[in-house]
């Protein structure tokens, strides 16, 4: 578990950074842009490896259960959430489209719906502070951005890149959905 509360503070920490845009340019004025993103991408990357061994140990060691979700209630909304997520990451390495800008922050809200629908269906700890502090993270982003004044995707109407998007989400939704099990461990159905 400290691995993996390790890894959070990390990859959460470098993130946060960011949003705060004054000692962001103080560090780019000390460091350089290049030195920069640098060891942005090496503390960002040292964070997520910590928060993947630490959560593979927590797993094995045993999952602390804090509550029962009420499965099937929870697991249909959960899907939906999920195939929403990755509609949403999609949207966001999409070319312009109505989705995108509806989404205006659509990695962000990607993010949210991934953690939240995980959070509805793993009642244990680790899980607990895995997905819930992803998901404070992303509402405390999307306010920081709220608050700079990104007014995210500009607006844009109906395109074949929004067909593109719904399709390329839903097939990745499939794919890690029959995969979940081989690359994560745990069977999502």
């Amino acid at each position: 578990m400290t691995l993996l509360i390790l890894g959070l503070v990390l990859f959460l920490g470098i993130h946060t950074f960011t949003t705060m845009r004054g000692a962001r340019a103080a560090a780019i004025g000390r460091l350089g842009e290049g030195g920069y993103k640098g060891l942005y991408s090496l503390l960002a990357a040292v964070g997520l490896v910590l928060i993947v061994i630490g959560f593979g140990r927590y797993r094995s060691g045993g999952y602390i259960q804090i509550w029962d979700p009420p499965r099937s209630f929870l697991h249909p909304f959960s899907l939906f959430l999920l195939w929403f997520a990755f509609v949403s990451l999609t949207a966001a390495y999409a070319p312009a489209g109505r989705i995108k800008s509806l989404l205006r922050h659509p990695m962000l809200v990607a993010v949210k719906a991934w953690a939240l629908s995980h959070l509805l269906v793993n009642g244990d700890l680790g899980s607990m502070l895995l997905f819930g502090g992803l998901l404070a993270w992303a509402v405390y982003d999307r306010i920081a951005v709220k608050r700079r004044g990104d007014p995210g995707a500009p607006a844009s109407g109906w395109s074949l890149n929004d067909l593109l998007v719904v399709v390329i989400g839903t097939v990745a939704y499939v794919a890690m959905f029959w995969l979940h099990d081989t690359l994560i461990g745990v069977t999502a159905a």
